[in-house]
């Protein structure tokens, strides 16, 4: 798979996963606590995939490694509101799981690239 491949297929999974989100971000119980913690959720998530396609249309190094380092942070506060649903007892670890796991993979990924371009 060549460079534009992997960026077309990450910008892809970063969309689902924000797809995912906006799920899971239905399913949570009507209640205050619930609602402010997922709109919260809802932003990050739906902004790591909105800035991957900002960064991947940077007009310089300096651009990307801004944009990037947004999604970095942007993909950990994901997780930390999922850990927040989940360590409250709003949502079972069942469900929330799999979305856990990828925010895992997304920091992880984009923070691999983010240390790539620093040492460049």
């Amino acid at each position: 798979m060549n460079k534009l491949e992997k960026i077309e297929v990450f910008k892809k999974r970063t969309k689902e996963f924000a797809l995912k989100v906006i799920e899971l971000y239905r399913e949570l119980p009507k209640n205050d606590e619930s609602r402010i913690i997922g709109k919260q959720l809802l932003r990050s998530a739906t902004s790591v995939a909105a800035n991957y396609r900002a960064a991947c249309r940077a007009r310089s190094d300096a651009e990307f490694f801004s944009k990037i380092s947004i999604v970095v942070e942007e993909a950990d506060e994901s997780l930390f509101w999922l850990e927040i649903i989940l360590e409250s007892g709003i949502m079972g670890k069942n469900r929330i799981n799999n979305l856990m796991t990828e925010s895992e993979e997304i920091v992880k990924i984009v923070n691999t690239i983010r240390h790539k371009m620093k040492s460049k």
